[in-house]
């Protein structure tokens, strides 16, 4: 990925979704006016999601993902299905494509509205259709929504497509920010970098970059630094810092350091509100003071990378987890895109900070533990608890 490159959790997400050789990816295609998606009159040709980002001029950086057909059969095909069916955990907007009356399409539509996400329904190869109108007339009536005839092959409507998009894209989608009201032009902005066996040589983590670009773009004064040279940065400076934004793993340490003025917080905890939900990770952690060494957490982790020996997520919290409840806790821990559908026997859950993970996603997880009556936390929310300054960082 370039440095000018938006990352893929930070784009909205858009599906289409529909039967075999219903001309998703030709819409794809026709959209972007590129051939960034595989065409083919053979049936089934996607069968993996497919996600391909882009620019799409009036949306910005945007992914697209080609799904396979909902009417895939056999063994595989259902294993297709469910694939398309995961992919509605991250969409921000889908497009139902039709090329007749809808049966199969009719239970998707309503999955897609139970999960509140925008739908954008069209009548593709209108063009080959005889009497379009009169079948757009009655699908209309039938799903209750306006379906907008499109060709992939003649560029009918496509325009008009690409301008129901934007009109559809959720406005929130937009207003998110990493650090909020936390600060703005003119503030100086203390970073506390973590340099350890996560953050490679060379390189900075996702939510480090993400955040200083932010900060950059809000006119803030950025200046950064390791844990073991945080003081001497303090007292380089000519005032201290309007905020401080730490690697949680510090979080005892730099609180000590502070000055008494500036506020405190993670990198984790900014990705929790900007990825997800605070108040849940909040109530997650509030959740923690009835815990037990006869309970049983599960740890989730957006990355699909090898665990390290100093890991976070396998090592580190869960040592101090069990330094505070007891050696006999139980843990299980999932990675990349397994997640349990049946969280039930779990005392909390505890997510990463989802820097690889689009907001969608990760509250469809926070979703699903809530209605399975799981608190659900974060790792800079916990992190903040164990070292008891949960009450004394800034979340917001």
């Amino acid at each position: 990925m370039s440095i000018q490159s938006t990352p893929r959790a930070s784009r909205l997400h858009i599906a289409l979704i529909g039967k075999r050789n219903a001309g998703k990816s030709s819409l794809i295609n026709a959209l972007t006016g590129q051939g960034i998606a595989l065409v083919s009159p053979v049936a089934g040709t996607t069968t993996d999601p497919v996600y391909k980002s882009f620019e799409l001029q009036g949306l910005g950086p945007v992914v697209f993902i080609d799904t396979a057909g909902l009417d895939d059969d056999g063994e595989l095909g259902l294993l297709r299905v469910e694939k398309t069916r995961q992919v509605l955990d991250k969409t921000d907007l889908a497009v139902l494509v039709l090329t007749g009356q809808p049966d199969q399409e009719l239970g998707w539509l309503e999955a897609l509205r139970e999960k509140k996400i925008p739908v954008l329904a069209v009548l593709n190869k209108s063009d080959s259709l005889p009497d379009a109108l009169a079948l757009v007339a009655r699908i209309s009536d039938s799903i209750k929504q306006p379906v907008l005839p499109v060709s992939a092959a003649t560029g009918e409507n496509v325009d008009k497509l690409r301008q129901e998009l934007i009109r559809l894209a959720p406005d929130s989608f937009w207003d998110l920010t990493i650090t909020g009201d936390l600060a703005q032009a003119g503030d100086l902005v203390l970073l506390v970098m973590p340099q350890d066996i996560q953050a490679p040589t060379g390189r900075l983590i996702l939510p480090q970059v993400q955040t200083i670009r932010e900060l950059l773009d809000k006119k803030c004064l950025v200046m950064s630094c390791t844990a073991d040279c945080l003081e001497d940065s303090l007292r380089s400076l000519a005032h201290p810092p309007k905020l401080i934004i730490t690697d949680s793993q510090v979080f005892p340490l730099v609180y000590q350091a502070k000055p008494e003025g500036s506020l405190l917080t993670s990198f984790s905890i900014l990705f929790a509100g900007y990825k997800g939900d605070i108040n849940a990770f909040l109530a997650g952690a509030k959740a923690m003071d009835d815990l037990t060494e006869q309970s049983k957490i599960l740890i989730a982790e957006a990355c699909a990378h090898a665990p390290k020996e100093e890991d976070i997520g396998r090592v580190k919290i869960p040592n101090l987890l069990r330094k505070k409840l007891g050696q006999g806790l139980s843990i299980d821990f999932v990675r990349g895109n397994d997640f349990p559908q049946d969280l039930r026997p779990y005392d909390l859950v505890i997510h990463c900070g989802a820097c690889m993970f689009n907001r969608r996603h990760v509250l469809s997880r926070i979703n699903q533990a809530q209605a399975q009556g799981v608190p659900v936390c974060n790792y800079g929310v916990v992190l903040a608890y164990l070292a008891g300054i949960l009450d004394k960082v800034s979340t917001t």
